[in-house]
């Protein structure tokens, strides 16, 4: 669902016209025009009143108190934030079940892993990768004394050289650079109808703070060509590096003004239906979701264990504000789910609703989606997006 960038530029919501400043081929400008108009939008509901649902600690959730997530590039990754490997090194597994899995990094791949078919397509994927991001920043701060909070890549910065983003360029403060060179065939992604060119990694990390670093499951179902799944239960051990290969074609062809107007303001914004299936593209295309995993490639491109690169938590970190500023410009459509149960319907299921309960295994509490539609709700969720 496309539509051109002049029908952004009149696009009627919340009774006037909203009205881009920004020039509306500059991606990065218009989403913080967008960041301006939801934090305006925030006050305008008066969301520091008090009476707020209390947050964790027996807090009122409330603008002045909420935790506050960060573009990486203003945050710049420190070293206590060298996410996934504080809590691999510090934390055990906590569920026997999934015995493949060495450590507590390794809990949340296998959780992802084993319910795919079940939090993708469906109606609880916002909200329930929403939740799972939620309890791995808090185990972060509560297990391995980190300090701040869960930052996000911004898509709309560097697509064109993903090398010299703050997230990817190597330094001891990113995620790790490109792989080595591992010659492959591309990606085949959208159910196998878009091919994505080779990046110029496709092997282990070279640089960065996770050369060396062990990854234990998966890989399960691997866009990249060459990298052989292996996969045949949770109990399959499977240690070996993590592998990148940098995609500009997918960050390129999706990570644009217009897909972003579209999905903020134009006729994919219409509904929570149209929104989030058009995040994710219709079947057999490749639209903005799955273009951040496919532009990390390697084991980040594996549908099942994309939680094996750390980068799928500042991923589904932007997934996440961009969900969060449409719910924000579009409160009438903000706490409905759309979809069913299982992933595009197959096999048939029933309708999702919101009293369905968002279950991450032993990561933390089934809590019903219907508590973490409000980031602001403070049972459990209190933080915003900056």
């Amino acid at each position: 669902m496309h539509f051109s960038l002049v029908s952004a530029i009149g696009f009627f919501l919340f009774g006037a016209t909203l009205t881009v400043t920004a020039r509306p081929d500059n991606a990065a400008a218009i989403l913080q025009d967008l960041q301006r108009r939801v934090e305006a939008k925030l006050h305008e509901t008066n969301k520091t009143a008090p009476g707020s649902p209390p947050g964790h600690g027996g807090q009122t959730c409330t603008l002045a108190n909420a935790a506050v997530r960060k573009d990486c590039v203003i945050y710049r990754l420190g070293t206590d934030v060298l996410l996934g490997r504080v809590p691999a090194s510090a934390l055990p597994s906590v569920d026997p079940d999934f015995s493949a899995a060495q450590n507590h990094f390794d809990d949340f791949v296998a959780v992802h892993m084993n319910q795919t078919n079940f939090i993708h397509g469906t109606a609880n994927f916002l909200t329930w990768h929403r939740y799972l991001i939620w309890l791995w920043e808090q185990k972060l701060r509560n297990y391995c004394g980190y300090t701040g909070y869960l930052p996000y890549w911004n898509w709309f910065k560097y697509q064109d050289d993903l090398s010299k983003s703050p997230v990817f360029d190597g330094s001891d403060t990113s995620l790790g650079g490109d792989g080595e060179y591992f010659a492959h065939n591309g990606s085949v992604v959208g159910a196998g109808r878009v091919w994505l060119p080779s990046g110029e990694g496709g092997g282990c990390v070279k640089s960065g703070p996770f050369v060396g670093y062990t990854i234990n499951i998966g890989p399960v179902q691997p866009a990249m060509q060459g990298y052989t799944p292996v996969f045949t239960d949770v109990k399959h051990l499977n240690p070996r590096c993590q592998r990148r290969d940098l995609t500009t074609a997918a960050s390129t062809s999706t990570f644009t003004a217009a897909n972003l107007l579209n999905l903020t303001m134009g006729p994919a914004s219409a509904t929570v239906g149209h929104f989030q299936d058009e995040l994710q593209g219709p079947y057999g295309t490749l639209r903005i979701h799955g273009a951040g995993h496919y532009a990390m490639g390697g084991d980040g491109s594996d549908v099942f264990t994309s939680l094996n690169d750390p980068a799928f938590y500042l991923h589904h970190a932007m997934v996440d504000r961009l969900y969060w500023i449409w719910q924000l410009l579009h409160p009438d459509e903000a706490r409905k789910v759309n979809g069913t149960v299982t992933f595009r319907n197959n096999p048939p299921s029933r309708e999702g609703t919101v009293d369905d309960l968002l279950d991450v295994g032993k990561l933390g509490p089934a809590v019903p989606i219907r508590d973490v539609l409000d980031t602001l709700g403070g049972s459990p969720l209190c933080y915003i997006y900056v």
